[in-house]
């Protein structure tokens, strides 16, 4: 258990203290406090080139205005156009996949073996509902809409969308969650071990944190490696997250636990990990730093 926060400067009487800096909220930059279990570190990066399938885990990743480019660059649809993806069918994260955007060279493994790749190509455009929100892809030409279909007894087609648009949330390109928030659930849940983040999804995983010290970070600019980021809300969870992320198969009770020891938000909704957007570009690797600058002004429901 992370012990109390040490001030480095007692220059702090009037300012709010917040997870390792202090400061007057909407002034200048924060000053430090330190870390005595070390600054933040991203331990996992993760990617789904296709939106429902397997996990990729780069070492490295560029974030831009529209998070990372390859991230969700792909979904499927079924043969009604609707959203096909983890909800309706679990099994989806036993397709591997493997995405170049230099070259647009997509690969699709499947549990049996089978391979499908081939440069991507593109035909007419689909609006597809997300959550609400109308998202225009376009249909992609190849041999990944036969095999998808194949595998999963029904006819699917593979859709590529614009960059950062086939995200769960608006001004949701970037979603973080701490190591100390999943060894808390998994001691809920009375495990020894913490819950495994591939459930949750989340671009970085983060450890040096209490458990829910992420959600101290709301409103807030975080420096995330080289990228400026501006932290809007906590991420509401759904059945998703009872999948294991291996198998697809349900295997663990994510929302009663999530329910008995943190209850519903104000809007309903069970809250695990945050989400926002990204302010300045840059480059992130495992092992960069995670810290938190002055309090934003900026309302994080905006």
């Amino acid at each position: 258990m992370p012990g109390p926060l040490r001030r480095e400067t007692t220059r702090c009487s009037s300012t709010r203290l917040w997870h390792g800096h202090c400061a007057v909220p909407g002034t200048g930059p924060a000053e430090k406090v330190a870390y005595p279990w070390g600054v933040p570190t991203v331990t996992r990066i993760s990617i789904a080139p296709v939106k429902g399938l397997a996990l990729v885990h780069p070492d490295e990743v560029e974030l831009d205005r529209t998070g990372v480019f390859a991230n969700r660059r792909f979904y499927i649809v079924d043969e009604n156009e609707r959203r096909y993806g983890q909800i309706r069918n679990g099994k989806l994260v036993e397709v591997k996949p493997s995405y170049d955007p230099k070259s647009e060279h997509l690969t699709l493994t499947f549990p049996d073996g089978t391979i499908a790749d081939g440069p991507v190509q593109l035909g007419d455009e689909v609006t597809t509902d997300f959550y609400g929100r109308p998202v225009t892809g376009r249909i992609v030409f190849g041999p990944w809409a036969q095999a998808l279909s194949s595998w999963f007894g029904r006819p699917l087609h593979l859709m590529q969308s614009p960059p950062g648009r086939a995200v769960d949330r608006a001004r949701g390109h970037v979603s973080l969650i701490s190591e100390g928030s999943l060894r808390e659930l998994g001691r809920q849940a009375g495990q020894d071990e913490p819950v495994d983040g591939r459930r949750f999804r989340m671009l970085f995983q983060v450890d040096g944190l209490e458990a829910h010290g992420e959600d101290a970070w709301l409103r807030r600019r975080v420096r995330i490696g080289d990228a400026l980021v501006l932290l809007r809300g906590t991420v509401g969870r759904c059945a998703i997250t009872m999948q294991n992320p291996e198998t697809g198969v349900p295997d663990f009770n994510t929302l009663r636990v999530l329910k008995d020891y943190r209850g519903l938000s104000a809007d309903r909704q069970l809250d695990f990990g945050v989400y926002g957007e990204v302010l300045e570009p840059g480059r992130v690797r495992v092992g960069d730093s995670v810290e938190p600058l002055e309090l934003s002004l900026l309302d994080a429901t905006a």
